[in-house]
């Protein structure tokens, strides 16, 4: 064997814990699949004096990136800190100053993807994000790779834990969406502040990191048009338990027409779909192409170790680029430039909830307003009374968005109606 690969860690928190383990616990088999040793080096953190639950090295501990950044020693910076400053300065640098890189900050490589991906180009490194989506499960390499001789045309998954317990737990409980979110906190699977969870705005990150490797295009996460759960109520629940279907908060890219269209909201999905079984905190991603057909990767996508996972198959993988010298083989993939497609522009189905008078021909006038803006309905079921007024339940055929708006503008303005309790789109199934 050669001299021994170094790594620099920049952050030591649950993912950068979960790394030095693996990479100490695991270190003969990667040496073996290497062809080398691969030894961590230095780790940058904020506070050296800091009680941690592993034993490290005297010394292995400072305060100072430069440590790692400027470290000639150091072939491999692994940035596991989060957040977008200083983490893309220190990228940034590393890269500039010829080190290869591996980090798992989505939030970076959703918003500067494009300027970190130009320094990987121009200065011949390898710049590595596997554990940037769904944690513990494979898509990055497998979109690169494994799946490189297809046209993509459409991915789809429930890529945040956070959500897919919370609705997990409504739909097996009958609960509704606060009193399930106050069990998440307290079980330590939703934050004090939920916001980038179940306002869809982590899931929109993943989503746009997903569809640019999978269209070739560059997709930001300001691309994302993204709805949250906060309006999911038992009642929607419940009803499209009675339709055949789950609700699921998806990630949803597709090839249409040369364009790209890229969401994050809630749906309805029918129950024979691969994702209508993913529950509690797991994540799915559905992919289609072309030449293989459907293909479905599934796992745990958060945690320490299963993070920690695809960060270190990232460190193997330039580990390997290193002692082969071929750095730089499958860098940024984005080299088309594809117009976003607009969302009032989509084709879906939609599940409607609407509080109505309860009175004869008021159904007829929804329908006729509907159907004056091409909206067809394929069902149609009357629940609950509430005094004078009755819920009704529809089920659209394939309809644009635009005509949908247009036509729910006017309804809600109509005197029958007393409100448009949800408004839902329905994936994974055809016309």
């Amino acid at each position: 064997m050669s001299k021994s690969i170094k790594v620099g860690l920049l952050g030591l928190g649950t993912v950068g814990t979960g790394v030095y383990k693996v990479l100490t616990q695991n270190a003969e088999i990667i040496a073996q699949r290497v062809g080398t040793p691969v030894t961590v080096e230095k780790i940058v953190v904020n506070n050296v004096n800091k009680k941690r639950d592993i034993d490290l090295p005297p010394g292995i501990i400072t305060d100072r990136a430069e440590a790692v950044l400027d470290n000639p020693d150091i072939d491999i910076v692994v940035e596991v800190m989060g957040g977008i400053e200083p983490a893309r300065e220190y990228i940034l640098k590393a890269l500039r100053g010829g080190k290869h890189v591996v980090t798992a900050n989505k939030d970076l490589i959703a918003e500067y993807g494009e300027e970190l991906f130009d320094a990987e180009k121009e200065h011949h490194t390898d710049l590595f994000f596997e554990a940037s989506v769904a944690g513990g499960i494979p898509i990055i390499r497998p979109l690169k790779q494994c799946l490189a001789a297809n046209r993509v045309t459409e991915v789809m998954g429930i890529i945040n834990g956070t959500t897919n317990f919370i609705l997990t737990k409504m739909t097996q409980e009958g609960s509704d969406f606060d009193e399930v979110l106050a069990e998440a906190q307290a079980l330590g699977y939703a934050e004090a502040d939920p916001t980038a969870d179940v306002d869809g705005l982590d899931a929109a990150r993943k989503i746009a990191i997903l569809a640019s490797v999978a269209f070739n295009t560059r997709v930001t996460y300001r691309d994302v048009y993204v709805e949250g759960i906060r309006n999911i109520g038992a009642m929607d629940i419940k009803y499209a338990s009675e339709l055949g279907y789950t609700v699921k908060l998806l990630g949803i890219a597709k090839d249409q027409d040369g364009q790209v269209e890229v969401r994050v909201h809630p749906v309805l999905i029918p129950n024979s779909h691969p994702l209508a079984a993913v529950n509690e905190a797991f994540n799915a991603i559905f992919v289609r192409g072309n030449a293989v057909g459907e293909t479905m990767f599934y796992g745990p996508g958060a945690g320490e170790l299963p993070t920690a996972s695809a960060v270190v198959a990232d460190i193997i993988e330039v580990a390997r680029n290193i002692i082969s010298s071929v750095t730089g083989r499958i860098s940024c993939t984005c080299y088309e430039q594809r117009a976003i497609k607009p969302i009032g522009e989509i084709f879906s189905k939609y599940y409607l909830r609407l509080i109505v008078k309860d009175e004869p021909g008021v159904l007829a006038s929804i329908a006729s307003v509907l159907g004056n803006q091409n909206v067809s309905i394929a069902t149609v079921i009357q629940k609950r009374s509430i005094e004078d007024l009755a819920e009704i339940v529809l089920i659209t055929h394939q309809v644009q968005e635009q005509n949908l708006q247009d036509a729910l503008a006017v309804i809600k303005g109509m005197s029958i109606t007393k409100e448009i309790a949800n408004v839902i789109r329905v994936e994974g199934e055809d016309e």
